[in-house]
């Protein structure tokens, strides 16, 4: 059976509306890249990859996002998350790979940006390039450290707006999703609030849980492989006037998002959430003035109420997209982890 998305399958989650493309790419100037590496070599089977976030098409060192962060279990190794949330900004691309390769992909957005950016580190100060991770080792050779700087360069030069490629893709080629297969996944959520419309998008990279975890009983028999407890990466974004506190909020929703699937934080599970909002643009020279003017969404309303809850929706789903748009995959050692049958899914979906 053709790999679809949840809905293509006749699934859906909440009452909110998906955006044009249901993905995080649904808000305007965010763009996503992928570099997939999967190919044998000498014997040795190599299962990895590379994907970037791009909050917007400009130079994000010049003009920074607001940005937020909330680590729901710390079993993970990310790159500059705690200068990004000290400070409330992103200033570079979002790169997700394997566990072992943040410093290569770490390397090679640090050379992306200092071509792009020549004052870093000459007339201003360094650039703080943030990285997340999951573990790929069960199905790719996590040891060889395949993944290469000009890898990272590649994913962030090719990133895209419209639709984002699914499932064993970029930093998804090798993970594992609650006993299957799994990998990438985005999806979005709009809502018109009096003369404006906000969008909240999420992309995923799911390497967490076990079978026996679903909620589903004809999906969540058969006996569990022995694989670590994994982790998810969480990316949300959203074109909403939200200050770096209010990104703070709306990344621990993606808490509950992400329990609706079944996942439990397992001890082993680094599980960590990332937001920020194209509504503003910081400079990073701003203007000899002392302060600068912002206006965020005020929270004595309904307003960030339906943020948060289009947040749970958009995560939700975008786990389930990663799930079924992900193949049957062999990797080392003769190891293969089945892709989570549509037509059993569908049926429970319906039920």
């Amino acid at each position: 059976m053709e790999r679809k998305r949840l809905r293509e399958l006749g699934g859906s989650i909440g009452s909110y509306t998906c955006g044009k493309y249901n993905s995080i790419t649904d808000i305007e100037g965010v763009k996503v890249g992928h570099k997939t590496l999967h190919y044998e070599h000498d014997n040795t089977v190599i299962r990895t990859g590379v994907t970037a976030i791009l909050p917007h098409g400009g130079n994000l060192f010049r003009e920074k996002v607001f940005a937020g962060r909330h680590v729901i279990n710390g079993f993970g190794k990310t790159v500059g998350t705690i200068q990004m949330e000290e400070l409330g900004v992103l200033e570079s691309p979002i790169l997700l790979t394997n566990t072992l390769s943040v410093g290569d992909v770490l390397k090679g957005t640090v050379q992306y940006m200092l071509d792009e950016t020549p004052e870093i580190g000459d007339t201003t100060g360094t650039v703080n390039v943030v990285v997340g991770e999951c573990n790929d080792g069960f199905l790719n050779d996590i040891r060889g450290l395949h993944v290469k700087p000009e890898d990272a360069r590649e994913a962030i030069v090719h990133a895209q707006s419209g639709p984002v490629d699914e499932g064993c893709v970029g930093a998804g080629t090798g993970m594992l999703c609650l006993g299957y297969k799994g990998g990438i996944g985005t999806s979005s959520r709009e809502y018109p609030f009096g003369d404006e419309k906000y969008t909240v998008g999420a992309l995923v990279l799911t390497n967490f849980g076990q079978r026996k975890d679903l909620r589903l009983p004809n999906l969540n028999s058969g006996e569990d492989q022995h694989t670590p407890d994994g982790s998810i990466m969480i990316i949300l974004a959203t074109d909403a006037p939200l200050n770096e506190r209010q990104l703070k909020r709306l990344a621990k929703r993606a808490t509950f998002g992400l329990s609706r699937t079944g996942s439990y934080a397992a001890h082993g599970s680094g599980d960590v959430v990332l937001a920020f909002s194209t509504a503003h643009r910081i400079p990073h020279q701003p203007s000899n003035d002392n302060t600068i003017p912002y206006s965020f969404i005020k929270e004595d309303g309904q307003i960030i109420s339906t943020l948060f809850e289009m947040t749970v929706d958009s995560v939700e789903e975008a786990i389930w997209n990663s799930l079924c748009k992900a193949e049957t995959t062999t990797g080392r050692n003769g190891r293969e982890m089945e892709a989570i049958p549509l037509e059993l899914l569908r049926a429970g979906l319906l039920k």
